[in-house]
């Protein structure tokens, strides 16, 4: 899967994925094994791109969170696998 320019997704299914990795696999529906997180440009960015994987099958992972300078909201993808979004502004973070 094509994030952008720079960022790829590679999605297999369970048996192919078993070669890669001597450790046990985990049920990503019950268990959590990492969040993957993608930067924003923005704010819309953030609501925009959950919005997208929530009408495509995805479920809430969390509330949006906004923290003035951050802002953040997370999906799970339809295998139970934990996305973040998140938009920084820098200029903020800058003046603190």
């Amino acid at each position: 899967m094509i994030i952008n320019d720079n960022i790829f997704a590679l999605i297999m299914v369970e048996e192919r994925f078993k070669e890669f990795s001597k450790k046990d696999i985990v049920d990503a529906t019950t268990s959590a094994e990492a969040i993957f997180c993608l930067s924003a440009e923005n704010r819309d960015q953030v609501d925009e791109l959950v919005n997208k994987a929530l009408a495509s099958g995805g479920k809430p992972s969390n509330a949006p969170q906004d923290h003035g300078f951050m802002y953040g909201w997370g999906f799970q993808d339809l295998d139970g696998h934990i996305w973040e979004v998140v938009y920084m502004d820098e200029n903020a973070i800058n003046q603190a």
